[in-house]
């Protein structure tokens, strides 16, 4: 299967997000092993994780965070969605139009 270009920005956000899972990992005295058997995943697909790894399907990412106890944090994305609020602010103001009979 193609995998799609990945944005530098993205990527970004990805590497950090491995980094923070590896620290999870690493505060709670687990080895990458533990976590991966847990999670049901491999131990190359839990390294490629840590590392931010694109190709990854969300769902391991949140088994992994699930094993940390870190799988609420998944709700906060997009929690505080700004532009979107804003966007969808401006949409309320309509023009009004007489009823059809």
């Amino acid at each position: 299967m193609k995998q799609s270009a990945i944005y530098p920005s993205v990527q970004t956000i990805l590497t950090e997000l491995g980094e923070n899972i590896k620290l999870g990992r690493l505060r709670r005295k687990l080895s990458a092993e533990q976590v991966a058997e847990r999670a049901g995943i491999s131990r190359k697909t839990f390294y490629s994780i840590e590392q931010g790894a694109a190709g990854v399907a969300i769902g391991n990412y949140a088994m992994v965070l699930f094993v940390l106890g870190l799988e609420k944090d998944l709700l906060k994305l997009a929690a505080d969605d700004k532009l979107g609020r804003k966007l969808q602010d401006t949409k309320l103001i309509t023009k009004e139009r007489a009823p059809k009979k």
